[in-house]
């Protein structure tokens, strides 16, 4: 089992080294990036099934000792997310060809390579790898932001790639502190020692602070808004999936490992988490564009997920892996909903004409599900997912952030239906090509993301069992700390 841990990692990569040697062939480009990521999604489901008991799969490559060799590990955290990623990444390949991004230059490549960083940002065990990981999956999305931005690329480009090589210069900054202070970076290693040792406390925060601008959380979110939003829908659903979880998963794993859940921090997570989410909801009020609106969303919603870290109970590190892996496939297909509706007007700005429920019932269909779930609405798991963080708030007497919670998501609906009624309500334009151009490939991808939803909230006790799996390995990592030490 654990040989397939290089397969997320590896077979995306050689697979773009391949694809970059032979431009100019969409179709082959085409079939290499859906099998690819295919394998991939594959490969994250055995891992899953391996894990969901309890289990671990470990790689040390070359055979090495655990404390110097390049490991990569998989429990049920780090493998449903590598399989929620991969489900996402092949959805918005499918709505990439009826946007037309897959036919620029270099696109499904680039993709592959941010969907290999991403996964092994997820399997990887030491901290000096996950910011080369990290790396690996940037660079190729500084290329995505540009090739398929729209007006305003350029400057939104600057600051995407100003703000990330900040974010980095900090990461290493403090993978270098954290080697200079104890002498390893593996996070077995390091396992309780920011608890223990002071030092260890303050590298580990400049860590956690280059990956707070990498996950965007307030106040080191405001390049989201300003860069996101002019890329391309498709692109930015891709982001939305990967970029900022990964630097979301990375705070999770260093949080319950390194500082091995220490209460002394949680009340700073807690107001960054609740602070988050009030920034996020408001700026999203105020806009008037759907993927703006979804962008300032991404920054609210993920307040949700660090609020469960706070918390640090079971209930609560459950509600939160709960939360994480639907809210991926949720914000992906409301992204994509906006990528449809872009290519049918032109624009996802809501003035101007709406009418497209009744012109793509199935469009409409998928947009109130994933809406309905963001704002955490019944039957869908976006409710589920709130209704298991209220309860551990509650549990916690954490009364304040119960009452934070509920409020966000009633404008977080609020928002969701001013953009259903400027979008999808009202008599469609006497015109039929706005439908024309909303084909297939377009409206099936967020229309399957929200059929998954509503499935994973009416049927939830699959995930709801690795949910629990995984917060118990994060409230006590001592099973996964002897998996990557060896010892």
């Amino acid at each position: 089992m654990s040989g397939l841990l290089l397969i997320p990692v590896v077979g995306p990569l050689l697979v773009a080294g391949v694809l970059l040697a032979l431009p100019g062939r969409t179709r082959l480009h085409r079939v290499g990036a859906f099998t690819t990521m295919t394998v991939v999604l594959a490969t994250g489901l055995a891992l899953l099934a391996w894990t969901g008991g309890g289990a671990l799969a470990v790689l040390r490559v070359g055979g090495w000792p655990g404390s110097i060799a390049i490991s990569l590990a998989a429990d049920v955290l780090s493998a449903l997310l590598v399989t929620v990623t991969a489900l996402v990444v092949l959805c918005c390949l499918v709505a990439a060809v009826g946007s037309g991004d897959d036919s620029r230059p270099y696109f499904l490549p680039l993709v592959l390579v941010l969907a290999a960083g991403s996964g092994g940002a997820f399997l990887t065990t030491d901290l000096f790898n996950l910011f080369v990981l990290i790396e690996v999956m940037l660079v190729p999305s500084y290329v995505l932001l540009s090739l398929a931005g729209g007006a305003g690329r350029g400057g939104a480009g600057r600051v995407y790639v100003a703000t990330n090589l900040l974010g980095s210069t900090l990461l290493l900054a403090g993978v270098a502190l954290v080697y200079g202070t104890t002498g390893v970076v593996g996070l077995g290693d390091l396992a309780g020692a920011a608890r223990d040792q002071p030092t260890v406390a303050v590298a580990g925060g400049v860590v956690l602070l280059a990956l707070g601008v990498k996950s965007a959380l307030v106040p080191l979110h405001d390049w989201l808004p300003r860069t996101y939003p002019v890329a391309s829908p498709v692109v930015v659903a891709l982001f939305s999936g990967l970029l900022t979880k990964v630097g979301l998963y990375a705070v999770i794993r260093i949080y319950a490992v390194v500082y091995g859940g220490d209460p002394g921090y949680r009340w700073l997570l807690g107001a960054v988490a609740l602070v988050s989410m009030v920034v996020g909801v408001l700026g999203a009020v105020g806009e008037n564009s759907m993927r703006r609106i979804l962008t300032f969303h991404m920054v609210s919603q993920l307040g949700y997920v660090l609020l469960g870290l706070a918390l640090f109970t079971a209930a609560a590190l459950a509600a939160a892996v709960y939360y994480l892996a639907q809210y991926i496939v949720v914000k992906a297909a409301l992204f994509l909903c906006a990528a449809a509706v872009r290519a049918g007007r032109g624009t996802d700005r809501l003035d101007g004409s709406g009418g497209l429920a009744g012109q793509r019932p199935a469009l409409a269909l998928a947009f109130a599900g994933a809406a309905l779930s963001l704002a955490g609405l019944p039957p869908f798991s976006g409710f589920l997912a709130k209704f298991l963080l209220l309860r551990a708030t509650a549990e916690a007497g954490a009364w304040l952030a119960m009452t934070v919670a509920v409020l966000v998501s009633l404008v977080t609906l609020l928002s969701m239906l001013k953009v259903w009624s400027a979008l999808f309500t009202g008599d469609p334009p006497a015109s039929s090509s706005v439908a024309k151009r909303i084909g297939p490939t377009l409206v099936g991808p967020p229309l399957a993301l929200a059929g998954l939803s509503l499935a994973a909230g009416l049927a939830a006790a699959p995930l709801l069992m690795l949910a629990d799996t995984a917060a118990a390995g994060l409230r006590d990592p001592v099973d996964y700390v002897r998996a990557v030490t060896g010892r």
